[in-house]
């Protein structure tokens, strides 16, 4: 196929549309410990503050898993195959998929995100750069349940590559968003998707260790601000979701890792008893009542390999940097 006959499609199938019923947004918000999910981070802007907080100092995993990648990339690649399609769970910028394309030599690139706009700003930018390599944008929010779908499927038959093998990519330990149950549950879809392709697909995907905690608290609770600044703009993504009047200046940012739940935990803190009011619903918040935001699972590298066997993967593979703080596995399908 020649360059020019190659153009990213995009498939958006999460609609963010503003003003009406998110019934599992606002459930979280009415639990006695009020909860939003940590994919509302990511509207336009906080996807961009996230590129921002992965070049901060304090935030190891990204600059660890980026040397566990340019340090093991060659042996990865003799356990993963070549010309698999490849699909990019939170793609985000692309940029760390973008980076493997050498070493992984995809037949097609296949990015997921729920930030539908940043995503196709960031497919379009990245199918100029790399014009022989067909690309399909899908936004969506796989969090709940991930399936490539019809045109997906429709895409990849159209260009032969429907019996090639899939290998999904879920890099920056975002896994550990997901309570281990629901992260059971993803990596059971992962499998399933894998399985569809041809034979040798799998997943590569980035774990985040157990470490201690005066390397893992400032990670999520930088000294220029950047992080609660990303926090706090979730308020502002809910407000035009649900019609709802949070005030970001009126709430505090907090991190903090929860050693028997093996887990980051961010709130924002109430700085005032104050009643929010969203469309069909209002909470009164007291002072300093939170607001959790985000859970971050730091695995143990028998426990996770443990949990991949769970969800239908083969005997994993895992590398990891020369400190062990963070781990890259592979697990066929």
């Amino acid at each position: 196929m020649r360059a020019t006959d190659l153009s990213p499609r995009f498939v958006q199938l999460h609609q963010p549309r503003a003003g009406v019923a998110h019934p599992e947004l606002i459930a979280g918000l009415m639990q006695t410990q009020a909860r939003v999910s940590p994919k509302y981070f990511y509207d336009a802007l906080g996807s961009r503050l996230f590129d921002a907080i992965t070049e901060l100092p304090e935030y190891y995993p990204t600059r660890t898993e980026a040397s566990v990648f340019e340090q093991h990339g060659a042996d990865m690649a003799r356990h993963v195959p070549s010309e698999a399609v490849l699909i990019d769970l939170g793609a985000g910028s692309c940029a760390k998929a973008a980076r493997l394309f050498p070493v992984l030599q995809p037949s097609a690139y296949v990015p997921v995100d729920i930030s539908v706009d940043y995503l196709r700003d960031t497919v379009d930018a990245l199918q100029q750069r790399q014009p022989d390599l067909p690309m399909l944008g899908l936004g969506m929010d796989f969090s709940t349940l991930f399936d490539l779908g019809p045109a997906a499927r429709d895409w990849l038959s159209d260009r032969a590559l429907a019996q090639q093998p899939r290998v999904v990519f879920y890099p920056g330990s975002s896994i550990g968003n997901f309570l281990p149950h629901e992260a059971l549950a993803l990596l059971c879809q992962a499998h399933a998707v894998c399985e569809a392709g041809g034979a040798g697909g799998g997943l590569l995907i980035g774990v985040d260790r157990v470490k201690p905690r005066a390397v893992l608290e400032p990670a999520y609770d930088d000294a220029l601000g950047v992080t609660a600044a990303f926090n706090r703009n979730l308020l502002r993504h809910v407000n035009r979701l649900i019609g709802a009047n949070f005030a970001p200046e009126a709430w505090h940012h907090s991190a903090f890792f929860n050693a028997e739940e093996s887990r980051i935990e961010m709130h924002l803190h109430s700085t005032g008893a104050q009643t929010v009011r969203w469309c069909g619903g209002e909470r009164l918040f007291e002072d300093g009542e939170s607001l959790h935001t985000e859970s971050s699972y730091k695995w143990e590298p028998e426990a996770f390999a443990a949990l991949l066997r769970e969800a239908g993967f083969g005997e994993a593979q895992h590398w990891t940097d020369a400190k062990g703080w963070f781990s890259v596995f592979w697990a066929p399908a």
